[in-house]
Order: structure tokens, then sequence, then C-alpha cells
């Protein structure tokens, strides 16, 4: 569901801008607040794991398009609800800036379709609600499934607001939307049970590792980081083998409204020039062009959590002085 920049006007990315920007700080501050020493390691790596992961695009039978998992139910699941959205907001922005994925212009409202619609709608509101109680495995995957499903159906709903108030004619409001909810409730349903079956585990083997555990009583969780992060290496490295190549749902749904594979930006538009210049600068690897372009990603996120874990570490040693 990363919607390029020629699908938005200034005017509306702005006031998407303006939203994420705000709801980043209020994140920036909860977690911080929130945070403790082990909970900065436990983003990198679940940040990693969502990179990578994304990448996988999955064959939707019957379609011709594919999905990929948004991640943010499981962040929120494990990280709480602003941590988990802090962690996708910073991989929608590595993969904006240094991957091309997804426009810089339209960033804000990539975080508001996806970030925010899963870990500060689709899980306070839905999936950890239902989660109230014994944690059966039918509960679980219910939750998880639910909440899936909303976030993607909100977030499908808020791409066509957005390219409707952005003037895109070629996308007409209930043509698009004709093609937009039905692909993305299947992904949803597949992202949610995938989410379920993580959930599921954790609950079953490291329930200390969910929203709302006590850190300090963490015990044997070294191993299930570990080999989430060895995951998060082994999807980042097969992702070209494995991943299709089918249009997402977004590209697939914009083809079927309008007939043409990508909605082209006014050549009056000066805005939408220089992003594009920039972005050509930022990214490096656009496209995902490596094959070695999702160890890339994967290591930068792992590296930036190491460091601010030990910045952490340092300022809590400071302040007990």
């Amino acid at each position: 569901m990363h919607m390029s920049d020629s699908l938005i006007s200034p005017i509306v990315a702005g006031v998407g801008a303006v939203v994420a920007v705000s709801l980043i700080a209020v994140a920036i501050r909860r977690t911080s607040r929130e945070a403790g020493d082990k909970m900065i390691p436990m983003m990198g790596v679940m940040g990693a794991f969502i990179f990578a992961a994304q990448m996988l695009n999955f064959t939707i039978p019957g379609t011709g398009s594919s999905g990929h998992i948004v991640g943010g139910i499981l962040l929120a699941s494990v990280l709480g609800p602003w941590a988990g959205f802090l962690v996708l907001s910073s991989v929608l922005v590595l993969q904006a800036l240094l991957f091309a994925d997804g426009g810089i212009l339209v960033l804000g409202c990539n975080i508001i379709n996806m970030a925010a619609t899963s870990c500060l709608i689709g899980y306070p509101f839905i999936t950890r609600p239902l989660l109230a109680g014994r944690r059966t495995f039918g509960r679980v995957m219910w939750a998880s499934v639910a909440g899936s499903v909303v976030a993607l159906f909100i977030g499908a709903v808020g791409v066509s607001l957005e390219t409707t108030l952005s003037g895109i004619t070629a996308l007409p409001t209930a043509a698009f939307l004709r093609y937009m909810i039905p692909i993305h409730l299947v992904i949803g349903i597949i992202e949610g049970v995938a989410t379920g079956m993580v959930l599921w585990f954790l609950s079953w083997r490291r329930p200390a590792l969910l929203h709302n555990a006590d850190l300090d009583k963490q015990k044997g969780t070294s191993a299930i980081w570990l080999t989430l992060a060895i995951c998060s290496l082994a999807m980042a490295a097969l992702f070209t083998v494995i991943a299709s190549s089918s249009p997402d749902g977004l590209e697939w749904s914009i083809v079927r409204t309008s007939g043409v594979e990508e909605i082209v930006a006014p050549a009056t538009s000066t805005t939408h020039r220089f992003v594009e210049a920039v972005q050509e600068q930022t990214a490096l690897i656009p496209d995902y062009e490596l094959s070695s372009a999702g160890l890339i990603g994967c290591a930068i996120l792992l590296v930036l959590s190491f460091i601010l874990s030990l910045m952490f570490r340092n300022r809590s040693a400071k302040a007990n002085k």
C-alpha cells in the first residue's frame, strides 16, 4: 500500500505530513517514558523483521495481484502501540529514502495509512480487547485477523480519499474503492493469520515478550530475538527468489480502475519535480535493485537500534549517579 508521490497533491501531502509528524512526536515522548534498556534492542529486531517481511510479496490466487504484510498489529502486540508505531514509521522512512519504495512527498500519508491504522487503531481498539482473557488459539487468531482486516480496510479507504482530495480524476472514488477494499480485505486476512501464528507461538512459549509484560522479569528471551534477527536476514537474502513479481494490491487497483499502470504527476508541478529529484539522490538502491538490498536495510535497522541502546544505557547510568 506504499503510495507514490504522483497520487497525491502537495496540499494533501502537507496535511498528511503534519498529522504524521505530530503522531511521531507523541510516539517518541511516550516511548522514551515507557522504554527500558531492553526495549530498544527489541524495537530494532522487530523493525528488521517487519522490513524483511514486507519485502516478501505473496501471490493472491485468481487475481493477478500480490500483497505483503504491514506488520503493525504484530509490532503493537509485542512493543505496544506507540513504540510499534514508531518502529513501523521508521521502516517506512527508510524504505522511501534509501529504496524509493513509496514517495517522499506522500510519506506522511503512507505513515497514516499503514502505521497509524494498524498500531493506533487496529491493535488498541480491535486486537487488544479481543485478546482479553485466556489466550486460546482461536481467540488469538480471531483477534489478529480482525485487527489486521480493520487496519487494512481503513488504510484502503484512506488511500482512496486522499487521491480524491488530490483531484486524481483517473481514480474515481467509487470505482477505486470497488477494487481497493476487496483486495486489501484478502491481504488483511492473510496477514492476520500470519500474525496470529506468531502471537500464538509467543503466547505459548514466551508470553513475557508480549506488550505489558515486565521486561525486568524476562528470561530466556535472547534466543527468540536472535532467531528473529536470523529470520530477518534470511528473508531479506531470499526475497528476490521467493517474492511475487505481481503488482501489489494498490498497483493492481490502479490498473483496474484507470487502465494504466502508473499515474503520472502533472508536468507543471514543481513540487513533484523537486521531491523526485531529492529521492533520486537519497535512494542509493532504488526498487531494491541489488540482491543484497534487504540485507542492507535489516543491517541498518539493527545497527541503529544498537547505537540507540548504548545511548539510552549511558543516559540511564548518568541519571542514576
